[in-house]
């Protein structure tokens, strides 16, 4: 073995990974804001979970990236295991689609495809013509990847008794794409460098079918990494890739020659038998588990039961491996910590109401804690989403991404404002200040306005619903500020008649004030949801000038 041979087949597999790299980080701009409201959407049934997975994996092109995001979102609590099962079942079979691309052979054309996507990618007015350029560009290093990998082996020919050895004993097979997968970590690298050496005749199709099944063997071994450090119900997830796809091999494996028969008579090219034989692995293998997914999932469970209780803390869904495994999963995270915020706001409501109502503080210890949770859930958000940024976004998820941070920045504002209204409902109490009825009526219609803005703003923002934010910016909005000016207005008429002395009236305008502030900043969240919703047409609502 030469150098120059060691140097060329150590380029050609890093020239290949880095052309799937680049392929599907311009795949996931392209996509955009779809491909997040597709991670978005939890899936409520394995089969369901099963076509998320494929879908996004297909876009991705990375099955590990998509069993890091599913362990991910196990660990937060977005997905049950029965759940997550399917999405992992999926992801097996999108990442067959790079072997079946690979088998067609046609690296003739990968110096045009590079020649046309560097052209792209420097000179593309647009941003979605520079990303279909890198995607060209990365399309065309894999398959230069492979063609030097192939021109690499020549030395290994001599050696080809060496190779007899996985036609002879598959087990041997099985371990050699076991391992090589878990050392790259790319199990596409591997099937690319399998089809290489099966195209240069140093593999016989009976000794890579075995490698093949070892390589979707040694690609969960991601998911375990993973799951290291996480949740309980984490780990399961992880478990239950290592075992479906362990126990896929077992099947396998005890069939051997009868599915090798099978997939001779799918195609006379080798290259394009190794990429169905990965295909139907895949794809027999989810449908032999799908029926029984349910069944799994408590084997799974009794293997490996979760003992103890986890504590949530304040921060529950900002995952930063999510990061490196896809941008549009990150922004997904951001979302649902807005929502946790948005739980978190609604219950100081409640608290802050009864210091009013029933004058109770019993609870202003737990309110406090909650008001620096917020505080600090908004600082992670921000944290957060300065690393996302820090990839490779494409504008409309940058767009999503920004008015995601803007609302959470307004969700602490309101924080901030509600332990105002306690503190001053603390205050009322202390000094024994006690409000008229025709006041505290005036009070009771304010508050209540602004909390059912505040719920129909987080309505708007969780259904991304453009008519439900237009209630809060067209009539909530313009029904508390009026409110505010009138009830002021009550106000100093009550002052005239002496009905209401200046401490109490400072004190009502002051919590009237700051209500009318939280209606503000719902006002601001409903137009950040338009913002959202219209994601790549930001622009138009970039005049809006947010009230603070």
């Amino acid at each position: 073995m030469t150098l120059d041979a060691l140097f060329k087949l150590i380029g050609g597999v890093g020239l290949f990974i880095y052309g799937i790299k680049l392929m599907s980080e311009a795949l996931q701009a392209i996509a955009g804001d779809r491909m997040r409201k597709l991670i978005g959407n939890l899936t409520d049934t394995p089969f369901r979970g099963v076509v998320v997975g494929t879908v996004v994996t297909s876009i991705i092109q990375s099955s590990s990236a998509v069993t890091v995001m599913t362990v991910s979102f196990v660990n937060a609590g977005l997905m049950q295991l029965k759940q997550a099962i399917g999405v992992i079942m999926g992801a097996n079979i999108g990442t067959t689609l790079t072997a079946q691309i690979i088998a067609f052979q046609i690296k003739d054309f990968a110096l045009p495809v590079l020649a046309i996507g560097v052209f792209l990618s420097i000179f593309g007015k647009r941003s979605k013509h520079r990303h279909f350029g890198n995607g060209m560009v990365g399309f065309s290093l894999l398959f230069l990847g492979l063609q030097t990998m192939e021109s690499s082996m020549y030395f290994l020919r001599d050696s080809k008794d060496f190779f007899l050895k996985f036609s002879v004993n598959p087990l041997l097979g099985v371990l050699a794409g076991t391992l090589l997968t878990m050392i790259v970590q790319s199990s596409t690298a591997t099937i690319g460098l399998t089809i290489a050496m099966a195209t240069q005749g140093l593999l016989t199709f009976e000794a890579a079918v075995p490698i093949i099944f070892g390589d979707n063997l040694g690609t969960t071994i991601t998911a375990a990494l993973s799951s290291i450090g996480t949740k309980r119900a984490a780990k399961q997830t992880a478990l239950s890739h290592v075992l479906f796809n362990f126990i896929g091999v077992i099947i396998f494996m005890s069939m051997l020659p009868f599915f090798q028969k099978m997939i001779l008579m799918t195609s006379g090219d080798i290259a394009r038998q190794l990429a169905n034989a990965h295909s139907f692995f895949n794809i027999i293998n989810t449908l032999l588990f799908l029926p029984f997914t349910g069944l799994f999932a408590r084997l799974i469970e009794r293997i490996l039961p979760c003992k103890e209780e986890q504590k949530a803390s304040d921060v529950m869904y900002l995952d930063e491996k999510l990061i490196n495994a896809s941008p549009a999963a990150a922004i997904v995270a951001v979302r649902d910590e807005i929502i946790h915020m948005g739980d978190i706001l609604r219950n100081m409501f409640e608290i802050a109401w009864s210091g009013y109502e029933h004058k109770s503080f019993e609870e202003k210890d737990h309110f406090d804690l909650q008001e620096n949770a917020i505080d600090f859930i908004n600082y992670s958000i921000n944290h957060y989403a300065a690393k996302v940024w820090r990839g490779n976004l494409s504008e409309s998820l940058s767009s999503v991404l920004a008015g995601y941070v803007n609302i959470s920045m307004d969700m602490e504002r309101i924080g901030d404002h509600l332990l105002n209204v306690m503190e001053l409902a603390g205050y009322r109490l202390e000094k024994e200040m006690h409000f008229s009825d025709e006041a505290y009526l005036e009070f009771s219609d304010m508050y209540k306005k602004v909390n059912l803005s505040f719920d129909t703003a987080m309505k708007a923002f969780l259904k991304e619903d453009v008519k439900i934010a237009d209630e809060v910016i067209l009539k909530l909005e313009r029904e508390i500020d009026a409110k505010e000016k009138q009830y002021r207005k009550n106000h100093i008429d009550r002052l005239n008649r002496g009905e209401c002395d200046a401490n109490r009236g400072v004190l009502f305008c002051d919590i009237l004030s700051n209500l009318e502030r939280i209606g503000d900043h719902c006002n601001n969240i409903a137009e950040r949801v338009i913002m959202v919703k219209e994601a790549g047409g930001a622009n138009k609502h970039a005049v809006m000038k947010p009230k603070v």
